[in-house]
């Protein structure tokens, strides 16, 4: 496997999983323009290209917090119940698109609320506009299947009421759960109360940690929080001094042998200063060393992004196979908040023949 030719045409059919993509990083630029046009807000240009390219240079400046105040646009568009309908619909159809067979797709609905909508009726409304598109999905023939993470936003007070909102849709297609925002000043622990809520209710969780801030914010997420998967993760190698020679630290030892799953966005990382080019990203070392690493998007807007375009960077700068690439896919079903015997189906019956005859 690892002879084949690896061109961009291979690997846009190559059945492809992703679990960190934000709803409202992600929306097509010309509905942007259209949508703010009908809500009367202003963008920084009316010119769908124009918007893209606007979009990856403003969050192109090596700094989360900017890189964050990007979604100020998107988010004006997804206040009200047609918004959100269409861009979740979107959301889906782009997915399959760029042959993805499992998204998880996270947003925070405290943040969709300036129009009138309920904290319920946001989930509700979004969960709608997600079985409408795969729906249509499978009726193209290219099945996605999409699970929701309600995330809570680290720096606000509305953490708790996120996580009691995921507790109440998780059987309506919410799967997870996540806290989003500025990470430096803003550590996990600070929000113990729903994440305890959340482990007493069993619904599974990742933490955005280790991305603008180190070893801490990991350690906390996973052993004071009880985490399950951690957002990025890049600062782990802080505690792997030598990553050629590959020595562990205990912190690193852990997230390694307890199968831990890494939800990495080499992109995304660039931008916000987090890694400093695709060949150096710390996906390929730890890959290497044996960690569950998986590949992401992150905000396929915002860095101008897709799974095709992430797996071809690795390929051309970082030398990945096609192994590799499974190799990943595999991990993030394997990590994916689905029961067991779904998680396993797809990696049998969707992802390993997927390979064999793209091959």
């Amino acid at each position: 496997m690892t002879a084949t030719r690896v061109d961009a045409e291979l690997i846009r059919r190559l059945p492809k999983a992703v679990l960190h993509d934000h709803l409202d990083g992600g929306l097509r630029p010309a509905t942007v323009v259209e949508l703010a046009d009908a809500v009367g807000h202003t963008l920084p240009t009316t010119d769908p290209g124009e918007l893209a390219a606007w979009y990856y240079a403003a969050a192109n400046s090596g700094d989360l917090v900017r890189y964050i105040a990007t979604f100020e646009h998107t988010l004006a568009v997804m206040q009200t119940r047609e918004g959100l309908l269409r861009t979740a619909e979107e959301y889906v159809l782009d997915l399959a698109a760029d042959g993805v067979v499992y998204g998880e797709v996270r947003y925070a609905p405290e943040l969709m609320l300036n129009g009138g909508l309920t904290l319920p009726e946001v989930v509700e409304t979004v969960q709608e506009g997600l079985a409408a598109g795969m729906a249509k999905a499978a009726a193209a023939g290219t099945p996605v299947r999409v699970g929701t993470l309600l995330c809570g936003m680290r720096m606000f007070d509305r953490v708790r009421e996120a996580a009691d909102l995921a507790v109440a849709f998780r059987d309506a297609g919410v799967v997870g759960f996540d806290i989003a925002g500025a990470e430096d000043g803003f550590p996990p622990a600070d929000h113990l109360a729903a994440f305890e809520r959340l482990r007493r209710e069993n619904v599974p969780f990742t933490i955005h940690a280790g991305e603008a801030h180190g070893l801490p914010s990991i350690h906390q997420a996973l052993q004071v929080c009880g985490a399950q998967r951690i957002g990025h993760g890049v600062r782990i190698t802080d505690d792997i001094p030598d990553l050629a020679a590959g020595k562990l630290g205990r912190l690193a030892g852990w997230v390694r042998d307890r199968r831990i799953a890494l939800e990495m966005c080499p992109t995304s990382n660039l931008q916000t200063g987090a890694a400093t080019s695709i060949a150096e990203h710390p996906i390929t070392a730890l890959k290497d060393l044996g960690f569950r690493v998986t590949l992401n998007t992150d905000n396929r807007l915002v860095s101008g992004t897709t799974m095709t375009r992430e797996m071809s960077l690795l390929v051309e700068q970082a030398g990945w196979s096609v192994e590799d690439l499974r190799t990943v896919t595999v991990n993030a079903l394997k990590s994916a908040f689905l029961p067991f015997d779904e998680r396993n189906a797809l990696i049998r019956d969707v992802v390993l023949p997927g390979y064999e005859a793209a091959l």
